[in-house]
């Protein structure tokens, strides 16, 4: 029984709603339903599409609890494995954010196929605040918004609305908050008189899942191997543990 999600098959459609209050922190034991629902749902021939939604908020990100030394690498390959099964399935996915869609979760979302937004929704990449950095973002972002606007969300760590994440190209539209999820399952309806062979085989096509997987494996291994091991992360997430202000050392 599913303990961080709710899944419900509606017809060819399975939703998947991220439930861990207060704010959907992504942590472990979420990163391993989100890969068994992905599994369950990539194995079904009846299902076409995938939704992944919240409730007020689509995620807080991954759990920065978990980014202690000796909990990093499970957590980041963790990630990692829903991040590349994603980024595989011959489903078609589709986002509906609400709310907050920070850090992994904004990840999470920039993943899927189709993405429709709040207009009023907090997009935010923040792990340059905590002397981290977001890898997914990192190995996929400069592709979907380019890459000075990467870099500034990556580097900067600047939250922004839904409205904005659909101008600069990481949400097809950006709508009142109550329509989002009406806009996904619009999606699903359009989806579901195309040819669900010929829409995996485009996927297919259309992604380098090879590439993404390359660049992303040496992004993490620059993260396990530099990052990790340097004295502001771990001031940075010791800072935010213990609710203070970082002081960064440069080292």
């Amino acid at each position: 029984m599913s303990q961080r999600l709710s899944i419900n098959i509606e017809g060819a459609c399975a939703r998947v709603r991220l439930n861990h209050p207060p704010v959907n922190v992504i942590d472990l034991a979420t990163m391993a339903e989100l890969l068994a629902a992905l599994e369950d749902a990539g194995s079904r021939k009846e299902i076409t599409s995938i939704i992944f939604c919240g409730g007020k908020d689509f995620s807080g990100g991954v759990d920065i609890a978990a980014h202690t030394p000796d909990k990093i690498k499970e957590m980041l390959c963790g990630f990692h494995a829903v991040i590349k099964r994603l980024s595989r399935t011959p489903k078609l996915t589709i986002a509906a954010v609400r709310g907050r869609c920070l850090g992994g979760g904004a990840e999470l979302a920039m993943m899927c196929d189709l993405v429709y937004t709040a207009a009023d929704a907090t997009w935010q990449f923040p792990e340059i605040k905590l002397g981290c950095y977001p890898p997914v973002a990192c190995a996929a972002l400069a592709a979907i918004v380019g890459r000075k606007r990467a870099a500034e969300m990556i580097l900067t760590g600047k939250s922004f609305t839904g409205s904005e994440a659909q101008r600069w190209g990481l949400a097809n539209e950006a709508l009142p908050d109550d329509q989002v999820e009406a806009a996904a399952d619009a999606a699903v309806a359009h989806a579901s008189g195309l040819s669900s062979m010929a829409v995996s085989l485009a996927k297919k096509a259309f992604y380098s899942s090879q590439l993404f997987d390359e660049e992303l494996e040496r992004v993490e291994k620059i993260y396990l191997e530099e990052l990790m091991r340097s004295e502001d992360a771990r001031e940075g997430i010791e800072a935010w543990l213990e609710k203070r202000k970082p002081v960064w050392s440069g080292r």
